[in-house]
C-alpha cells in the first residue's frame, strides 16, 4: 500500500511538472501585449503612414524634432557629370516642362534638368511663370548601385539631346571617357566611406507583439514608416531621411492578427551619410539600442551574433569620427545634399 501510495503521489508531481512547464511555454510563446491603461480601450489597427504625420498616441512619447523646410536636390559638380544647354532666346518654364524627359533616370542613375532664372539669376528646377536663358543637366556619377557607366551615360545623352532640340538649343556633354573615370574614382572613395550601422535585438524570454514595439518605441519617439515593419525616428528637416529605422518581419505587420503575432527579433539601423554629424545621431542609435533592449528584456547583438558591448560602442564611435573627417574632406559632409545623393 505504501508504495502504491507513493507511486501515485510521483505520478502526481510528474503532471503537475508537465502540466507547468506546458503552460509556461505556452506564456513563453505568447506575445507581451501593450499596456493600456484603466478604463482605456484598445487602438484600432492602424495602417503605416509616412513618417512625420500625425500617429496615434502610443504611450509615454517625446515630442517630435522640429520640422524644417528641405532644399530640393540641386545639380552638383561635386557628383554630377554636367552638360550646358544654350537656347538661342530665353524659354518660358511652360516650355521647358513640357519638353521634360518623362524619366529624368539613365538606368540606376538619377538625373537633374535646372534653368538660369532670367530674373532672378538663380538656378532652380523649371517652374511656370518664369524665363530661362540657360539649363543644365546633371548626371549623377555614383550611388550605392555603383559608378555610372558607358550605356547609362550614353541614354544621358539620348534624353537631354531630345530636350535640347526640342527648345532649339545647343548642348555640350562631358567626355564620355573622362566622366566615366570620375564616376569609378567617386564610386571607390564612397565604397570606402559607407556606413550602415545595425543593431539586432532578440527576446530573452517571452516575445513581442507589433503593438507592444509600437508602444516601447514610441516613448522613444518612433513613428510607423511608409513600409510595413518599420518604424522610424524622424529627421529635422521636412522630407530628410530618418535618423533610425526600427525593423521586422514585414509579414507579421500584414498578418490579419499583427497584435497578437509574435516577433522575437529586430533590427535598428543607422544609416550614417544621411544624417547631420550636428544632429548626433551615432548617440541617439546608441541611446535607443540600449534603452529599447531594457525595456523589451533583449540581448543587443551584431550580425554575427557577438553581444554589443559598452567598449564596442565605444571603438564604433572612434571609426565614426574619422569616417565623418574623410567625408568632410571631400566636401561630402553627412547629411549634406550631395552626402545623400551620393549614398542612396
Amino acid at each position: 500500500m505504501t508504495l502504491t501510495v507513493a507511486l501515485a503521489m510521483l505520478a502526481g508531481l510528474v503532471l503537475m511538472a508537465v502540466v507547468v512547464h506546458g503552460a509556461w511555454t505556452a506564456r513563453r510563446e505568447q506575445p507581451r501585449l501593450p499596456q493600456m491603461a484603466p478604463g482605456v480601450e484598445a487602438a484600432p489597427r492602424m495602417e503605416p503612414t509616412l513618417a512625420g504625420q500625425h500617429e496615434p498616441d502610443l504611450g509615454e512619447s517625446r515630442p517630435l524634432p522640429t520640422v524644417m523646410p528641405r532644399r530640393q536636390a540641386r545639380v552638383d559638380a561635386l557628383i554630377d557629370a554636367i552638360a550646358t544647354i544654350m537656347p538661342e532666346a530665353p524659354i518660358t518654364g511652360e516650355l521647358a516642362l513640357q519638353h521634360l524627359p518623362g524619366s529624368r533616370r539613365a538606368g540606376t542613375k538619377p538625373f537633374h534638368i535646372e534653368g538660369l532664372n532670367a530674373e532672378t539669376g538663380d538656378w532652380e528646377l523649371p517652374r511656370a511663370g518664369q524665363r530661362y536663358g540657360e539649363f543644365q543637366a546633371g548626371l549623377q556619377m555614383a550611388n550605392r548601385h555603383g559608378a555610372v557607366n558607358e550605356i547609362e551615360y550614353s541614354e544621358f545623352v539620348q534624353k537631354v539631346e531630345a530636350f535640347a532640340e526640342a527648345l532649339s538649343a545647343a548642348v555640350d556633354f562631358p567626355d564620355m571617357l573622362d566622366a566615366v573615370a570620375r564616376a569609378r574614382e567617386l564610386d571607390s572613395f564612397a565604397s570606402q566611406h559607407d556606413a550602415q550601422l545595425t543593431a539586432i535585438l532578440r527576446a530573452n524570454s517571452i516575445a513581442w507583439s507589433v503593438g507592444y514595439i509600437q508602444q516601447a518605441a514610441g516613448r522613444h519617439g518612433f513613428v510607423p514608416g511608409s513600409v510595413p515593419g518599420r518604424l522610424v525616428l524622424p529627421g529635422a528637416e521636412e522630407g530628410a531621411p530618418p535618423v533610425l529605422i526600427l525593423a521586422f518581419d514585414p509579414q507579421v505587420a500584414l498578418s490579419e492578427d499583427p497584435g497578437h503575432a509574435a516577433l522575437r527579433e529586430l533590427s535598428l539601423s543607422l544609416d550614417v551619410p544621411q544624417t547631420l554629424e550636428s544632429a548626433e545621431p551615432f548617440a541617439a542609435w546608441q541611446h535607443c539600442a540600449r534603452r529599447l533592449a531594457d525595456d523589451l528584456d533583449a540581448t543587443l547583438v551584431d550580425d554575427q551574433a557577438n553581444p554589443i558591448t559598452l567598449h564596442a560602442f565605444a571603438a564604433i564611435g572612434h571609426e565614426l569620427d574619422r569616417l565623418y573627417r574623410a567625408l568632410e574632406s571631400r566636401d561630402l559632409a553627412a547629411g549634406s545634399p550631395a552626402a545623400r545623393r551620393l549614398f542612396s
